[in-house]
């Protein structure tokens, strides 16, 4: 199968651990966006990149977590949050808590932590985008 390049502006993933996911408080910089709220591992493309590749590589820059695109449990195209003329994707992968133990937080954001799905989903300082978009998939959950 040939896989065609696709632009798009960038990938967010939610680690998912049990009951937990990886999140990390940006930098309370008003130049970027979301200053100063709980965000999940991801970023902007870069080159070719698929949506698992950028939102894989983006883990392992931030969290230090080498994750392999086979354990994508999750994948969907989303309006991206500040240019809405692009589209954007929301991933989502299930981590072990050997994983969790490994993690090395990188240099962007002001620390990390890990959060109970349910006080991410109600955290009035959680980027709202990303709250519908995990809340989404746990909906898909549980037909």
């Amino acid at each position: 199968m040939t896989t065609t390049y696709e632009e798009f502006s960038g990938a967010k993933i939610a680690l998912i651990e049990g009951t937990r996911v990886v999140t990390y408080l940006r930098d309370n910089k008003p130049e970027i966006p979301f200053p100063g709220l709980w965000d999940l591992a991801g970023g902007g493309q870069e080159n070719s990149e698929t949506p698992e590749q950028c939102a894989l590589r983006e883990t392992k820059e931030e969290f230090g977590l080498d994750i392999d695109a086979s354990r994508v449990v999750w994948r969907e195209r989303c309006q991206a949050f500040t240019d809405t003329t692009k589209h954007s994707y929301f991933l989502v992968a299930h981590i072990t808590p050997t994983e969790i133990a490994t993690i090395c937080f990188g240099d962007e954001g002001q620390y990390w932590q890990m959060m109970e799905i349910e006080a991410f989903l109600s955290h009035p300082k959680a980027i709202p985008q990303l709250q519908e978009r995990l809340a989404r998939f746990l909906s898909s959950q549980n037909c």
